[in-house]
């Protein structure tokens, strides 16, 4: 009951006139944002933190945090209109999404992915009030061996993003975690892969490589195929239908569970989780042939990872002072310059602070669905854009994407140079989510790898000496055995649908 209280008294502050517009200002700014290629919701919050300065605590942090969770719905809305990822977690949005724009269900996609990021969101403030302490203590148990682990199992999501061959997604993948491998060395600080390059020993940016890869991609291929719209087909009707929502309601919880709880451990960002709840879906799925060409389920589970990541991310953040995620990190900054000290510490002499920043969520939430689902008609409107139009406004929003992540012409050179191999591997049926995949789970690999290999005299047999990180192991095994299985019977599948005439390319 003490909770319930504390949570209603959080309302009543939420809910005073200039915290509701700080609210919605933050979730329209966030949508906005997630929805232009490269600037997301860690340059936004980054952009607006000296803005912030100047409101009281409360409503800077609740402006600050609607504009997080609602850049990482936004990001949804050119992946499924234009095949553009506006954030790294809504990259397996696309493999659906798309394909249903193309279809004429844009619209209902997209209404999809906004109730999806609602019902997600709501689940992972209630997890938020009700769960933190205990939830936060299961999370501080994660050490390097646990992170190794979990790392092992992600890549096993190779085999399901193969798109039919595991040859091809295990030398994107190697690909991929070649590419992480370039700056400093995580343990020595040496540079790697520079080849005397001032430029290359900060790494390659992963914005850089998506917007490559999948933004400028599609312009060239959209150049190729000299096209008239941005999408083929009409976008239909916003609203999904009786069907489309009875398909999504359980695709939705799960993924809302996935990102929930996988996004308590530092590291582990909702471009990960989305990925997770996808291949679950794709795995329990009665026809995971229909994954890749058009699945209403595809765009349900990954958005309502992504959104729940970011709600669980501020159990860590509150509770122990841990960002696990960049744009945390710069929200933790915001924090301290007002003077307030994440950890046990902040709901004891800042109670009021908390609650009702945790009570705004519910409202940013509620908001984000609201200002959405009418304002879908605008963004499926960018599908009857002429295509000559668009093209160069997509690139100019490449470059800039590109160029304000770190103030760098060499990564806009990097973007154009994966949108040119981006388009050869589109061309050659080479998939891209693998080398996408590998390249975020590279450093977390390696640097959870020399953590572990130092932790013990036993080297790397630690993992499997704790019983978390054994569990994991046997997990991944157990899903390898599983996707493999399961690609096989989904080949199979669509070669017999192929027989009968049906065009499942």
């Amino acid at each position: 009951m003490d909770t319930l209280h504390l949570l209603l008294s959080g309302f009543a502050e939420a809910l005073t006139l200039e915290n509701v517009l700080m609210a919605a200002l933050g979730a329209l700014v966030g949508t906005f944002v997630g929805v232009l290629p490269g600037l997301g919701p860690t340059s936004a919050i980054a952009i607006l933190l000296p803005v912030t300065a100047v409101l009281e605590p409360t409503q800077g942090i609740i402006m600050l945090a609607g504009i997080y969770y609602g850049a990482m719905y936004g990001g949804s809305t050119t992946a499924i209109l234009l095949n553009i990822p506006g954030e790294l977690s809504s990259v397996p949005t696309c493999l659906d999404g798309y394909p249903l724009a193309k279809q004429g269900k844009g619209g209902p996609a997209l209404g999809i992915s906004a109730i999806g990021s609602f019902v997600a969101g709501i689940m992972g403030v209630i997890g938020l009030v009700f769960f933190a302490p205990v939830l936060a203590d299961q999370a501080l148990k994660f050490g390097p061996p646990e992170y190794l682990a979990l790392m092992v199992l992600a890549l096993t999501l190779m085999v399901s993003l193969s798109g039919g061959s595991f040859l091809k997604a295990f030398i994107m993948g190697a690909f991929g975690y070649t590419l992480s491998l370039v700056g400093l060395g995580p343990s020595t600080g040496v540079p790697r892969f520079d080849y005397g390059s001032a430029k290359l020993v900060g790494g390659l940016d992963m914005i850089s490589i998506i917007i490559g890869l999948f933004a400028i991609t599609e312009v060239l291929k959209g150049i190729e195929e000299k096209r008239v719209t941005t999408v083929i087909g009409n976008p239909g009707s916003v609203y999904p239908s009786k069907a489309d929502l009875q398909k999504s309601v359980k695709p939705m919880v799960r993924g809302g569970l996935v990102g929930f709880f996988l996004g308590l451990l530092p590291g582990c960002s909702a471009a990960i989780t989305s990925f997770l709840a996808y291949d679950l879906e794709k795995k329990v799925s009665k026809h995971p042939e229909r994954f890749g060409h058009g699945a209403m389920e595809g765009v349900a589970a990954p958005e309502a990872a992504n959104n729940a990541t970011s709600s669980a991310g501020f159990i860590p953040l509150f509770s122990l002072g841990i960002p696990s995620s960049p744009p945390l990190a710069i929200l933790l900054a915001g924090l301290m310059i007002y003077g307030l000290t994440p950890g046990p510490v902040l709901f004891e002499q800042n109670t009021t602070f908390v609650w009702a920043v945790i009570a705004s969520m519910f409202v940013g939430n509620a908001m984000l669905l609201v200002l959405n689902l009418p304002m879908v008609w605008l963004w499926v409107k960018l599908t009857r854009v002429p295509y000559g139009i668009m093209a160069p406004i997509i690139l100019i929003f490449c470059t800039i994407g590109a160029y304000s992540v770190r103030n760098s012409m060499f990564d806009v050179f990097v973007a154009f140079l994966f949108g040119g191999l981006g388009y050869l591997f589109s061309t050659y049926k080479w998939p891209v989510v693998p080398l996408v995949l590998c390249f975020i789970l590279g450093p977390l690999l390696e640097e959870s790898l020399i953590q572990t290999a130092a932790m013990s005299a036993e080297g790397l047999a630690i993992v499997l000496q704790r019983p978390i990180s054994s569990v994991i192991l046997v997990a991944a095994a157990a899903l390898l055995i599983i996707s493999l299985v399961l690609n096989r019977r989904t080949q199979k599948r669509v070669q017999e649908e192929r027989e009968r005439g049906i065009d499942v390319s």
